[in-house]
């Protein structure tokens, strides 16, 4: 209907712009058809004949005034009616140049050219038959989103405010092709434009850098389809307190995540770690553990990123000095304070660096941060650095480096929005991660490196109904199926498949790393690393019953109807 809506509007402004050119063309036609139907004319002898009639008139000025030409028919024209037609070339020269001028200017008008585009965009989301996200804003943290979607081959819609944002989309090596539409966000009209409401539509990501704009996007979704799960990026605490309070599903606050995994690698690193493992792109390799010390930390900067870092610090009974620009007032008492920008060498010795044992740069700037980060790094050697990187396009010279931790808050926002709608039992497992002690993350971060190695597996989920796994739900109504089927390879069945189940929800109960004894039941949904193309062999035994038969029985049974009848036919030994 949107389409349909657009290209009514596409039509009726072509009509509204082109609606006095046709006027005058109408009108030009009319007073040269008419003229010739009155001026009279000559026969084959050259004596007076009637004008010509108004069909033939109106043959005449078609293929006349169209610059085809073809000739003075039925008869010779008179000299009358050859100054008519004269005055009638003009006439229609003039028509169709102011028309043909008008309709170059429309063409290039840029209203005209955003309808087109809005109707091209909605036509090609209408025609979306696969699953899709809608994803509001792609600069960094939203181009990241889309590049990890589009290797997991998960369909989706861009909406971003910026047009050089969206130009660059086109860009982009995708698999297949994307909707894009610069446009805002904040209108429900777009959102309902770009697919909000669509059958296939799975979700909605608001991840520009905007608060305002992100909390606009959420109460939509909320209100036109509100058990449409949504994810929102939010900066500040008070919108993140908004969104929450309205019920946005999941809300990211980059800085506040960080901090909660600063204060997580320092009470328990390898929980951190661990969760590091899970959440990271696919393929990429993790760093070596590491733990920040306790002791007397400088944190230089006193803004969005700051104040929750200095929270969790002091919260781990860490010494915190604040350097900062503004006046003391501005830090929270009980903190020393240092005024500066921290990029001075005289200004970290008065906040004793010397004797520090960590560093925070973390300002609004990246050039200051890493001034910071090297200023105190010369005048201790030993200091633990944690660098705040605000541009991805900068990642070359935070490597060169090497700081402790960098944070990068469009990664942040990516990785957990990326696990979040594409694992969402995720969420249930870090939960637990953060439950436990670090001794059993330890022990499970030696589970994955068995079978991962220093690699970020796949993770996905598997829900044991009848449109995920057929096969194991068809088994389940003749007898028990242990999870071992789906650990082991159809190819062959003592051979075991390198992947590790995380997770097993059975009517609202998690159970954490699940024995492969576990019977599975109708309804249960399980959580498993691995690789991509192990999970593709997994699929095997939960779609196709001869292969789970094999799994369960070790009987290879044939699949088609002939090689059925070959066999039942075969003697036997």
């Amino acid at each position: 209907m949107d389409s349909m809506g657009n290209s009514g509007s596409v039509f009726f402004l072509i009509l509204r712009r082109m609606r006095v050119p046709l006027i005058v063309l109408i009108v030009i036609y009319a007073i040269s058809v008419l003229g010739l139907t009155l001026v009279p004319g000559v026969d084959a002898n050259g004596q007076p004949a009637p004008a010509l009639s108004f069909f033939h008139a109106f043959y005449f000025i078609s293929y006349t005034a169209t610059t085809i030409g073809f000739g003075e028919i039925p008869n010779a024209f008179s000299d009358a009616q050859r100054l008519w037609v004269i005055v009638c070339i003009y006439l229609t020269v003039i028509g169709w140049s102011y028309s043909i001028i008008t309709l170059l200017a429309l063409v290039q008008d840029k209203a005209f050219q955003n309808v087109l585009v809005n109707a091209r965009f909605a036509r090609r989301v209408r025609h979306l038959h696969e699953p899709f996200y809608l994803v509001c804003g792609c600069g960094e943290t939203g181009a990241l989103v889309c590049r990890a979607l589009d290797e997991l081959n998960i369909r989706f819609v861009v909406i971003e405010s910026r047009e050089a944002r969206v130009q660059a989309l086109d860009l982009e090596d995708f698999k297949t092709d994307v909707p894009a539409l610069a446009a805002d966000a904040q209108q429900p009209g777009i959102l309902e434009q770009a697919g909000l409401g669509h059958a296939k539509c799975r979700g909605v990501l608001a991840l520009t850098n905007d608060d305002n704009a992100n909390l606009a996007i959420a109460i939509a979704v909320r209100l036109l389809v509100p058990d449409l799960p949504v994810l929102a990026r939010a900066e500040s605490p008070m919108t993140e307190a908004n969104m929450a309070s309205f019920g946005t599903h999941h809300i990211i606050n980059p800085y506040a995540r960080f901090a909660d995994y600063l204060g997580l690698a320092i009470e328990a690193p390898n929980s951190m770690r661990l969760i590091e493992w899970l959440t990271g792109l696919p393929g990429q390799h993790l760093p070596p553990i590491r733990r920040p010390p306790t002791g007397k930390w400088i944190v230089c900067g006193h803004g969005r990123f700051s104040r929750p870092v200095i929270r969790q610090l002091a919260d781990h009974a860490v010494q915190v000095c604040v350097v900062t620009p503004e006046p003391g007032g501005a830090v929270a008492p009980g903190f020393r304070h240092v005024a500066g920008l921290g990029t001075e060498a005289v200004t970290l010795q008065a906040a004793g660096v010397e004797q520090a044992v960590g560093l925070v740069a973390g300002t609004d700037h990246d050039v200051n941060n890493l001034s910071i980060a090297m200023t105190a790094k010369d005048l201790n050697p030993s200091l633990f650095i944690v660098a705040r990187q605000n541009w991805v396009a900068n990642e070359a010279l935070f490597k060169a480096f090497e700081a402790d931790f960098t944070m990068v808050p469009s990664r942040i926002v990516a990785h957990e929005s990326l696990a979040t709608i594409i694992t969402p039992l995720m969420a249930a497992f870090l939960a637990e991660v953060r439950r436990r002690p670090d001794v059993w993350a330890a022990d499970a971060c030696t589970r994955l490196e068995e079978v991962c190695g220093g690699v970020v597996p796949l993770v996905w989920d598997v829900e044991i109904d009848a449109q995920s796994a057929p096969a194991i739900v068809h088994q389940l109504t003749q007898g028990p199926v242990s999870l071992q089927v789906l650990l082991q390879s159809f190819e062959n069945r003592e051979e075991a498949l390198e992947l590790v189940p995380l997770l097993l929800v059975r009517e609202g109960a998690s159970m954490v790393f699940p024995e492969t004894t576990t019977a599975l039941c109708a309804g249960d949904a399980l959580l498993f690393a691995g690789s991509a193309e192990v999970r593709e062999k997994q699929r095997m035994a939960l779609s196709n019953a001869n292969a789970l038969e094999y799994l369960l029985t070790g009987q290879d049974h044939p699949a088609g109807l002939v090689w059925q009848w070959l066999t039942a036919r075969s003697p036997r030994t």
